[in-house]
């Protein structure tokens, strides 16, 4: 079954929700060490955790704000797929669009964004140890 694995926090300056973040809850919040990549891993459980919840990220907002009276300013899900060529071609097809195209976290995964037919983003996250 496909699962929500992953959040996004988007800001205007990271460091500071990262500061927020870590103070309110205790979440491990780091800078991602890659120099050409400015985002940060957000761990809100100890590595091999067996409490319920995920880990997520943090990174500088690619849009503008909405302003505060909208309720869209939210957390981004991601959610792991077997087969993300597969899985963004139904999205497509049932009335979704892409909202960011399909990218490689080196080594890692491929990653990709995409708005629901209500206009909702959602990632899409396929493991992939060889994506350059």
């Amino acid at each position: 079954m496909n699962r929500v694995v992953h959040f996004e926090i988007q800001a205007e300056k990271p460091e500071w929700a990262a500061k927020f973040y870590k103070e309110i809850f205790g979440w491990s919040i780091e800078k991602w060490p890659d120099p050409g990549w400015d985002y940060w891993i957000v761990m809100t459980a100890e590595k091999d955790s067996k409490e319920p919840g995920i880990n997520g990220g943090l990174l500088k907002r690619p849009a503008k704000t909405p302003p505060q009276e909208y309720g869209t300013n939210a957390y981004v899900c991601t959610v792991q797929v077997e087969d993300f060529d597969k899985t963004a071609e139904s999205i497509k097809k049932t009335g979704g669009i892409v909202a960011m195209p399909k990218f490689a976290i080196p080594g890692m995964a491929w990653q990709g964004y995409f708005l629901d037919t209500e206009g909702n983003t959602f990632g899409v996250h396929q493991p992939d140890k060889n994506a350059k």
